[in-house]
């Protein structure tokens, strides 16, 4: 999606909050439609592994999901690249991988991306609780994705989904923080789920 906001210079400051507001809003639609519903609209891997430990998702579905959702990852760079070009692979599109402030180190990063994961997890647990939290929940998620992205997204990138990362910064090879983005989430994952179970809203794994 980062490649769909025009290279003026003078929009920016404005880039993310527009991107975050795109993925945003198509996230929540996604989640709400049939294909959404049916799969349970979780496109990220660190996502999957905390509704497996809040107890909302069946242990053996965990791997399975992450790779298709690694996979389209890579498929959906590979089909920009088909359909706009040589000029996806160039900066500064640079197959929408995504990358910190030069002022941010790894371990900055990391501790960002683990926030993000921990956080949302807490929201996940709280929303799946309660009787109404079901109907609100994909907004919910929509919001948070906008703000992540448009807050962190000129600070460490503000991916926050492994997947996000895993396909353009493999055929970007850009590779050298990639473990960032990928561990970061999955621990805020575990972290965010540990501490619902400490607040009493984790369900046992299944």
């Amino acid at each position: 999606m980062r490649w769909l906001v025009g290279p003026d210079p003078g929009a920016a400051a404005a880039r993310p909050a527009v991107l975050g507001a795109v993925v945003g809003t198509l996230l929540a639609l996604f989640m709400v439609s049939p294909p959404g519903r049916c799969s349970g609209g979780h496109l990220n891997p660190a996502v999957t592994l905390a509704l497996w430990r809040l107890g909302c998702f069946p242990g053996r579905e965990v791997v399975p999901y992450a790779v298709a959702q690694l996979t389209g990852s890579v498929f959906g760079v590979w089909c920009a690249g088909l359909a706009w070009g040589p000029v996806t692979g160039r900066p500064p599109v640079r197959h929408a991988s995504v990358r910190a402030d030069p002022a941010w180190g790894d371990a900055a990063v990391l501790a960002a991306e683990a926030g993000v994961l921990a956080g949302s997890t807490l929201m996940l647990a709280a929303l799946l609780a309660c009787p109404g939290g079901r109907r609100v929940l994909p907004y919910a998620v929509g919001l948070t994705t906008a703000l992540v992205i448009g807050v962190l997204g000129p600070l460490s990138g503000g991916s926050a989904n492994p997947a996000r990362q895993f396909g353009p910064a493999l055929l970007a090879g850009d590779t050298g923080q990639l473990w960032v983005y990928v561990l970061g989430p999955a621990l805020g994952a575990v972290l965010g789920a540990w501490l619902a179970g400490r607040t009493g809203l984790r369900r046992p794994p299944r």
